[in-house]
Formats: structure tokens, C-alpha cells, sequence
């Protein structure tokens, strides 16, 4: 079976690099971490084990990375250390300072592995996971705003390159802030190739109109629910075309991605995702995709 491969965002989940909070996340200072009034380490923990039985349910083989208590608590967010290519991983570089040793940690698995490293970012440049779409196995969306920089873009588009992806960058709003994260995953996730659930006010415009034009049918995510949540509603997981998981208690964003078809799983996430700033996608770096 194929170890590795991904240039989609929604083929059946077949392989995934997470890592199980411990000891780093349950000690967290939340002032420091920029954590939110709901956070409690040891329900987020308790929380996190129920994500992840719903992603084994789902048929996915999950990579363990172990908090052996480094201090890096949002290394759980293993989305955005790496980024996977069919032809190797590519190692990023942390746009928040606290998070830069978390490449280190993918590395370390992709080799104990035999992944290929197909490049890395360097220098000045910074790119972060949460940022990058695969609009289609040949293009690359990366949102340019506070954790990725155009130096970073510049790095990933000449690895990309010589494999015929072309990358396409967007500048994304500032928001609510330097300390707060807003991604471009923040305010779009693909639920299939032609279906994604987005919050139309916060996109970029040219990117908008671009999934209009290539037909790509665009779920707005209810706007009282995504600012309750601070964007963590539209934060959904899909394990296959159609099927989802999404954090609990955001019934009308639920109740729309039903309306267009979609099966949806969710899961106790105050603790976890709304006070960390980081959802289901977030907790996830997918090794593998591939249609069945």
C-alpha cells in the first residue's frame, strides 16, 4: 500500500499525523499560549480521545506523536508543521514563534517512516499548514497574511514547481489580530471536490470569484454561529467526500452541511478546540489520501 500522498483536501482519509495532548497541553499557561476562558487542560485531553475514536471509526490509520512534555502545547495542531505532496512532505516554518520547534517533531516521524522530505522552508520565509489548499492536485492555495509570508509562498512554489503545481496566494484580512490566528482555512473547508463550506465575509475576494467560476458550490456558514465559535463552526474535518466531523454545538452550520448532502459526526470540543483556537482539520495532518 502507498505510505504517503496527498494534493486533495477531501479523498478518503487513509493516513494521518496526530499527536496525543499530555502533560504539555494540560500545564499550558493560557495567557501565553493565547488560549481562551473556556480552556481547562484535562478536559482537553478528555475531549481530544473522543476526536480521535471518531477518526479511527472512520477506517483512518492514525501516525502517534507523543507529548512527552516538551512544552509545546499546540503541537497537537499537527496540521500546520507539514504539508504532504504525492511526492514527499514538505517541512514548514512556524509563523508563531512558540510553535517553530513543532517541525522538528514531523521530521523525526516522516523519517522513523522512510517519507520523503521533498523540501523545506528556510531563511526568513514562513509558511504554516492551516494556510494551504489544494484546490486540485495541480494548484495550491496559500493564504498570505500574519503566520505566512511571501517569502515562504515564494519557497513552497519552486519545490512545487518542477511537479507541475502552480501556487496561487491571496492576502487574507488581519481581523482580530496579530496573537489570534486566522488561516485561509479559516474561512474556507473543502467537503469535496466541488463543495466547501466557507464565510464569504472574511475570504478574498479574487479567490471567491474563482470558486464560483470553477463551479464549486459554496455552503455559508451561519454568522452568528461562526463568531460564538471564533471561526472554529466552519473548522470541519472531512474524512471522505461528503462525510465530516465538526465540533458540537453549532447546530445550524450542521444542520447546512446536511442540507447539501453531507453526513456529519461531532464531538464535545469547549475545552479543545473553541478555547485553543484550532478544529478538527487543525488536529489532523493527513499523511495519505486517495479515493477508494
Amino acid at each position: 500500500m502507498t505510505a504517503y500522498g496527498s494534493q486533495e483536501m477531501s479523498a478518503p482519509l487513509k493516513r494521518v499525523l496526530m499527536r496525543r495532548p499530555g502533560s504539555s497541553l494540560a500545564a499550558a499557561d493560557p495567557a501565553k499560549w493565547h488560549y481562551g476562558p473556556t480552556f481547562d487542560g484535562a478536559r482537553a485531553v478528555h475531549q481530544y480521545k473522543a476526536f480521535a475514536e471518531l477518526v479511527e471509526k472512520s477506517g483512518t490509520e492514525i501516525i502517534w506523536l507523543e507529548d512527552d512534555g516538551d512544552g509545546l502545547a499546540d503541537a497537537m495542531f499537527t496540521h500546520d508543521p507539514s504539508l504532504m505532496s504525492d511526492h514527499g512532505a514538505i517541512l514548514l516554518r512556524m509563523g508563531k514563534p512558540l510553535r517553530v520547534a513543532e517541525t522538528a517533531l514531523h521530521e523525526k516521524a516522516y523519517a522513523e517512516r522512510q517519507i520523503p522530505i521533498l523540501g523545506r522552508i528556510t531563511g526568513e520565509g514562513t509558511v504554516e499548514g492551516g494556510d494551504c489548499i489544494w484546490l486540485d492536485a495541480k494548484t495550491l492555495v496559500i493564504g498570505r497574511g500574519v503566520r505566512t509570508n511571501q517569502e515562504g509562498i515564494d519557497q513552497i512554489t519552486q519545490i512545487l514547481a518542477p511537479h507541475g503545481v502552480t501556487v496561487l496566494a491571496y492576502d487574507l484580512p488581519l481581523w482580530h489580530g496579530e496573537e489570534a490566528c486566522l488561516h485561509l482555512m479559516s474561512v474556507m473547508s473543502p467537503l469535496a471536490d466541488d463543495l466547501a463550506l466557507v464565510f464569504a465575509p472574511l475570504l478574498p475576494a479574487a479567490f471567491y470569484q474563482m470558486l464560483k467560476k470553477r463551479g464549486i458550490r459554496l455552503i455559508e456558514a451561519p454568522a452568528d454561529e461562526f463568531h460564538a465559535s471564533n471561526g472554529l463552526s466552519l473548522n470541519v474535518l472531512p474524512t471522505r467526500p461528503h462525510e465530516v466531523i465538526m465540533v458540537e454545538g453549532f447546530p445550524a452550520t450542521k444542520a447546512a452541511m446536511e442540507a447539501a448532502g453531507c453526513k456529519v459526526e461531532t464531538f464535545e470540543a469547549d475545552a479543545l478546540c473553541i478555547a485553543c483556537e484550532g478544529g478538527p482539520t487543525c488536529l489532523t495532518r493527513p499523511v495519505l489520501r486517495r479515493a477508494a
